[in-house]
């Protein structure tokens, strides 16, 4: 499976040029109907303003779809430029939004192109990354006295603590890449002298796991 980075979320960035406002709005998508979905969801949130301009990419290399529109502007000053952002990023599975409101003052075309891709530049910057990777979710019950040992383990394999439940034991819920959980399971065994072992309750070929805790 080909890794790439993604949004680890929706992200929204602002700048201003020549009293026009342009508010990039990005966020991950898996699909060209999730896209649309997205797409559809910001112009009703700014359905007051100017233009609403979208680019989208879905997939990653030559397995990508590709698609914008001026949304109204002059052809080739919006999405363009937009999605040539997008494509000399290195991310996948994005979509990003621009909505404009006017500011009286007319950009002209290459104030256009470059106020478009600046806003597509700025929320990409805000943007916090992600990558798309099959994981597993385990649950082990510890005794209290493995506890801070365990969690250096899980964090030793980038694991992400998802919940811990203290009872008579502590129920910890753990989320990895499942490239990583023989390997801690293996570690959590040999700490435990094969008392402990995760078990796994849940397997997903497409979470988004935030490239922070790599």
């Amino acid at each position: 499976m080909t890794r790439y980075p993604i949004p680890a979320g929706r992200t929204t960035a602002e700048i201003e040029v020549k009293k026009s406002r342009f508010i990039a709005t990005a966020a991950p998508v898996f699909s060209v109907e999730e896209a649309k979905a997205f797409i559809k969801d910001v112009k009703k949130e700014y359905a007051d303003a100017g233009h609403n301009v979208p680019a989208f990419l879905v997939g990653y290399g030559s397995t990508v779809t590709k698609h914008c529109n001026d949304d109204g502007e002059p052809s080739g000053t919006a999405g363009r430029p937009m999605l040539a952002v997008l494509e000399g990023s290195g991310l996948g599975d994005i979509a990003v939004v621009v909505t404009r409101y006017w500011g009286g003052t007319k950009l002209g075309t290459g104030g256009l192109v470059r106020a478009y891709g600046d806003a597509v530049k700025a929320v990409l910057e805000a943007l916090p990354r992600a990558e798309k990777v099959p994981t597993h979710t385990t649950m082990v019950a510890i005794p209290y006295t493995h506890l801070e040992r365990v969690r250096l383990l899980v964090a030793e394999h980038l694991g992400l603590i998802q919940d811990e439940e203290f009872a008579a034991d502590i129920t910890l819920t753990i989320q990895f890449m499942q490239e990583r959980f023989e390997d801690f399971q293996l570690a959590l065994n040999e700490l435990s002298h094969g008392s402990l072992a995760a078990e796994i309750i849940e397997s997903d070929d497409n979470t988004i796991f935030p490239l922070s805790s790599q």
